[in-house]
């Protein structure tokens, strides 16, 4: 026989409403009473019934994570980190992808909001940037919590989890310049994510405070993607050896994944004939041999603290609107002291 709520607040001798307090992990609740709730429920294993919840309440209990990005590997952490934090605080998960550059996205938005009721949004890149779409939640007072590229908490960031891929992409160029490199290509990702305007501002910024030049056939447009590495790279080493650059920086794994699979394709010798640095410390970069150097993003923490946020300033249980993660340099075996031999 199915365990009711019935049976929980009778077990733990408070009311069903003491109950659905609880459960809903609603504020000003004493913890010996939350001990009791729990007490019980784990006793008579209950399973609260969130779908329920959701049809009976005047609250939804449903967070939706919304993305447009072909990384499997950070959708699938993204959706772990926000999964864990929706458990932990009593409510559901809708994952929804779509695409970023479609006609009716605002539509497509807002409509799955109202249908969903959904308690808010953790919005992913390219979407989280989009100033159309957030103008659009907006105009149906849509909860929402943004992931996005940035250094700085700024008036208009809102509700943001903010991620310094500048900071990150100095750090990982300075790690190259310090083995000795000076010429040093760039592999782009996709232009409509701010990361890739970020992370090339990083190396950038490195290059010109240690004078090197910047030069423009050595910055390579491309995709977030493991073939957008590969094509990247073979324009590079299809150059006369003396016109190479000794390492490239890649604006993720999966394209320093694919630039260091062309090079290995072309004889060379990773790390010692040519240095290749990736960013965001996915799989990818355990996966390769030898292992990428790469920038450290966790991407699973940001989106537990994303949700958190959220599901805090629904609550009224938090002041906080953003919060700064510092990415960092993981130094593996893809990147060595530039040979004598390749120093121009």
């Amino acid at each position: 026989m199915k365990v009711t709520i019935n049976d929980v607040a009778k077990h733990a001798g408070v009311s069903i409403k003491t109950v659905s307090r609880v459960t809903n992990n609603e504020p000003s609740v004493k913890q010996a009473t939350i001990d009791k709730v729990n007490e019980a429920i784990k006793v008579l294993d209950y399973q609260p019934n969130l779908a329920a919840r959701n049809l009976a309440g005047t609250k939804s209990y449903v967070i939706g994570f919304v993305y447009d990005n072909p990384n499997a590997y950070y959708v699938i952490d993204m959706q772990n980190g926000i999964l864990s934090s929706c458990k932990k605080l009593g409510y559901d998960l809708l994952i929804h992808p779509c695409d970023s550059k479609g006609d009716n996205i605002c539509n497509e938005l807002t409509t799955m909001v109202k249908h969903a009721r959904l308690a808010g949004l953790v919005l992913t890149p390219p979407l989280s940037e989009d100033p159309k779409i957030l103008k659009a939640l907006d105009e149906i007072n849509a909860n929402y919590v943004r992931i996005i590229a940035g250094g700085e908490v700024k008036d208009d960031t809102g509700l943001a989890v903010l991620v310094n891929d500048k900071h990150g992409a100095v750090s990982i160029t300075q790690h190259l310049i310090d083995l000795g490199h000076k010429s040093i290509a760039f592999l782009s990702g996709d232009q409509h994510h701010e990361s890739t305007k970020e992370r090339l501002a990083g190396f950038t910024q490195a290059m010109q405070t240690n004078k090197l030049p910047v030069e423009s056939n050595n910055i390579i447009s491309g995709q977030y993607s493991f073939e957008s590495g590969v094509n990247g790279a073979k324009e590079l080493l299809k150059r006369p050896q003396s016109k190479r650059p000794t390492a490239i920086v890649a604006c993720n794994d999966e394209i320093a994944a694919g630039a260091l699979f062309a090079a290995r394709l072309e004889g060379l010798d990773i790390p010692n004939d040519l240095s290749i640095v990736g960013f965001e410390d996915s799989p990818f970069s355990r996966q390769t041999w030898p292992k990428l150097t790469t920038v450290h993003q966790p991407t699973q923490k940001i989106a537990q603290i994303a949700t958190e946020l959220l599901i805090a300033k629904r609550r009224s249980t938090n002041d906080e609107r953003a919060k700064i993660f510092i990415p960092e340099p993981v130094i593996r075996d893809s990147s060595s002291k530039v040979k004598p031999s390749l120093k121009n």
